[in-house]
């Protein structure tokens, strides 16, 4: 049986990724949907064109949600490499307390 009280690290892992991504595919669905319809508005009237700057700016912080999501969450390739690295190196020195 399931101890309730306690939940699982994988689970909770788990959940915080899914949310973590879940929360990327819906902010470059927004990104994607404002940034047509400002394209069309911007389509629409004469002179300068201003769509890209919005698009270039909000595009610079979907980049850095994105690279966090994928990099730096728990679970994601950069903190699992450095997770280990610091595991090695604490080891290495034999720190007290440390389970090998």
């Amino acid at each position: 049986m399931h101890d309730l009280s306690k939940p699982d690290p994988v689970e909770r892992l788990a959940r915080r990724r899914a949310g973590a991504k879940l929360g990327l595919y819906i902010h470059a669905t927004v990104y994607l949907v404002v940034n047509l319809g400002l394209l069309v508005l911007d389509s629409l009237g004469a002179g300068a064109r201003w769509a890209w700057y919005p698009m270039l700016g909000w595009g610079l912080g979907l980049a850095v949600h994105a690279a966090v999501v994928v990099l730096a969450l728990p679970g994601g390739g950069l903190f699992e490499a450095l997770l280990a690295r610091e595991r090695q190196a604490l080891r290495a020195r034999g720190r007290p307390g440390m389970d090998s």
